[in-house]
Order: structure tokens, then C-alpha cells, then sequence
């Protein structure tokens, strides 16, 4: 079944690559590897996710609130009907969109969105299947709480762990505080069943008022998560202050220390905490002092890329750039820019072919790195 969806993407790309125009006929040089930029669409407005469903057609989430199909080289016009209501405020809307491992067997797609609720709103998780243009069988499996009406820091990304856990992510919501109480989701990382449902074995069901969801704590905003293609793990990175972006680790029951350590100030200039270490508190594994604001992530685990192997592309919102990041065991070792003042990355994402594919707004496109 995987071999023969393989080959339905593959052609659906040769089809794709006839129609698509490169950016640049410039050839760009990097430490390891050489490639140029093939365009596949243009005109994209906050595009924030992107999924590969096995017959080819690609969905990217537009976080204005549409679910858009990329197919046959184009990128339809109509979105997607029937995806839940999306609360447009801010950094919110629709987010990411992810695809259960068993999607052959069962069809599920997950969409992580900003959901309105009373005066307010959090970033929500539903599930559906797609039929034709249409989001059928929907069901709503989790809700951050509590509802607030700020605009900034929903998260929110969407991974699934070898063992079929779902991971999710909510930023502090813009109230430095709730990333180090137990009593909301906000500043957390998420781990649900499939669906929504709680593991006994998350580190705080049995901690008295604590949400039974939450696998770690101590997070501003991760709007970049993924795991190791060797190793396993899960690693995510999040947006500081003004300075103090991080990589983290991310592992049970932790936590991350916002705001009581952090490598950034207000962005006034004030001291958040004079600490940037504290015992009880995860160090991040590599900061960012200015911040880069991370986007997206991917490791890379395809022979497209050689001298890629292993490593970890975060897309820089900030820093327009892609930061190549090269990981020994649990360490950061090296670390590359590319694609320097290119555009604001939002997405990076290896698909099924091999090849990287990124997101970008201002502009808001969407393209693959072709290695040469």
C-alpha cells in the first residue's frame, strides 16, 4: 500500500514539475550541497501547514481560515468546505494540518485552528475525513482552555509519535504566568490519544488540579515540532521575547522554564529574570540571541540530500532564512543559513518523494528545494 501511494505522489509530481517555474535559475551554493528553488504556487495568504495525501494532492492551511488543495500542478481555487469554525484573530486561525499515520486505513486528517469561544478563543484540535472538496465526520478532540481574547501565541503544531500519541502544542497565550501553572493548557506541550482522549501514563493525571493533558511545560509559543528520524525523539523550538528563541528537547513531565529563565528581555528593553539557567528547569539545547522567530521544522532523512542527513531545517520568520541545524546525539554541532532575506519562512516538510517543501508569507508561496 505505501509503495503504490509512493507512486501515485510521484507521478502527481512529474506532472507537477512540468507546470511549475523556478524563482531563480540561479544556482545557490551552500556548505554541503548545491540546489535551486522550483515553484509550485504563488499568491498564498499566510499559508501555515501543509500535508501530503497519498494520491498526490497536497492541503495547505491558509490561517486566514482556508483549507487549500494544491493538485495536478495548480492550487485550486476553492478551498476545502466544512472545516470547523476558525477564529481569525491575530497570530490565530487555521494552523497546521497533519495526516494519522494509519490515514490508508481510516482517512483521518487533524487540523489544529484557533476555534472561537463567548468573547474569546484557544487553539483547538478536530479531526475529519475528506471526501471529494468536502471536511466529512468531523469531531472536535480537544480544546485549550481557558478561552481568552488575546491575539497572540496559539502555537500550534501537530505530531505523532512512532507508538501513534498525538502531540500539540499552545503558546502562553501572551500571559507570561501561564506557562508555569499546571491549572491550564497555555505555554504546554499536549499528548492525546488519537482521539483526544487522555494516557494515563501523562506525567500530571494524578496532580490535583492539574490539566491531564499536558506532557511538559514552561513554553512561550513552539511553532516548530518533529521527530528524530534516527533517534526517535521529539524536538521542538519556540519563540522568545525579544531574543531567546530555543530548541528543546521534549520529554515528559519537564520544565522549560518560561518565564523564569530566559535568554530574552521585553520588547521595551526590561528585564523578564536575570536567570538563564535554574535548577529543576531544561536548558535549551541551542538559543537564538537575536531572535530569528522559528517557524516550521524538518529533519532531514532523504538521499536527495546528501550532507543534509540527520539535520534540522527551521524556517526563520524574522531572520528570513532557513537555519540548517546539525545535531550530534542530543547537541547542536553546527549550524548553516540559507536562503538568507529570501522571504518569511512559515512551513518546512519532507515529502513523500524525498524532497523539501516550504511555505513562505510575504511572500506567500509555496516550493520544493531541488538538489543538484
Amino acid at each position: 500500500m505505501f509503495k503504490i501511494a509512493v507512486l501515485s505522489f510521484l507521478l502527481v509530481l512529474i506532472l507537477n514539475s512540468c507546470k511549475s517555474e523556478e524563482i531563480t535559475g540561479d544556482l545557490i551554493e551552500t556548505e554541503k550541497l548545491s540546489f535551486t528553488i522550483d515553484t509550485l504556487a504563488t499568491g498564498l495568504e499566510n499559508p501555515w501547514g501543509m500535508a501530503f495525501l497519498p494520491d498526490g494532492r497536497i492541503l495547505i492551511a491558509e490561517r486566514p481560515g482556508r483549507l487549500r488543495v494544491f493538485a495536478l500542478g495548480e492550487l485550486r481555487d476553492t478551498p476545502v468546505q466544512g472545516i470547523p469554525e476558525i477564529w481569525d484573530r491575530g497570530q490565530g486561525g487555521l494552523l497546521d494540518v497533519v495526516l494519522h499515520p494509519g490515514y490508508d486505513e481510516n482517512g483521518w486528517i487533524y487540523l489544529a485552528y484557533a476555534s472561537p469561544r463567548g468573547d474569546g478563543g484557544n487553539t483547538s484540535v478536530s479531526r475529519g475525513r475528506l471526501v471529494g472538496n468536502t471536511f466529512t465526520d468531523v469531531e472536535l478532540i480537544f480544546q485549550g482552555e481557558p478561552a481568552t481574547g488575546a491575539g497572540q501565541h496559539f502555537g500550534s503544531r501537530i505530531v505523532f509519535d512512532d507508538e501513534g500519541y498525538l502531540f500539540t502544542t499552545i503558546g502562553d497565550r501572551g500571559v507570561m504566568h501561564n506557562a508555569q501553572t499546571l491549572e491550564n493548557h497555555n505555554g504546554k506541550v499536549i499528548r492525546l490519544y488519537d482521539d483526544g482522549s487522555v494516557p494515563s501514563d501523562n506525567p500530571f493525571t494524578d496532580v490535583e488540579d492539574a490539566k491531564p493533558e499536558i506532557w511538559s511545560y514552561g513554553h512561550r509559543n513552539i511553532q516548530g515540532m518533529g521527530i528524530h528520524p534516527e533517534t526517535r525523539l521529539l524536538w521542538a523550538h519556540e519563540h522568545g521575547p525579544k531574543g531567546g528563541d530555543e530548541i528543546n528537547l521534549i520529554q515528559k513531565g519537564l520544565n522549560y522554564g518560561w518565564p523564569e529563565v530566559t535568554f530574552g528581555v521585553n520588547y521595551n528593553g526590561t528585564i523578564i529574570t536575570e536567570d538563564t539557567t535554574m535548577v529543576g528547569m531544561e536548558d535549551p539545547v541551542l538559543h537564538w540571541t537575536p531572535s530569528i522567530a522559528p517557524c516550521g521544522m524538518a529533519f532531514v532523512d532523504s538521499d536527495r540530500y546528501p550532507g543534509w542527513d540527520g539535520n534540522m531545517l527551521v524556517g526563520a520568520l524574522a531572520g528570513q532564512h532557513i537555519h540548517r541545524v546539525v545535531l550530534e546525539g542530543n547537541q547542536v554541532v553546527h549550524t548553516e543559513y540559507l536562503l538568507e532575506g529570501f522571504a518569511r519562512f512559515r512551513d518546512i516538510r519532507q515529502g513523500p518523494d524525498g524532497y523539501i517543501y516550504v511555505l513562505t508569507e510575504a511572500p506567500g508561496l509555496f516550493f520544493r528545494i531541488i538538489p543538484r
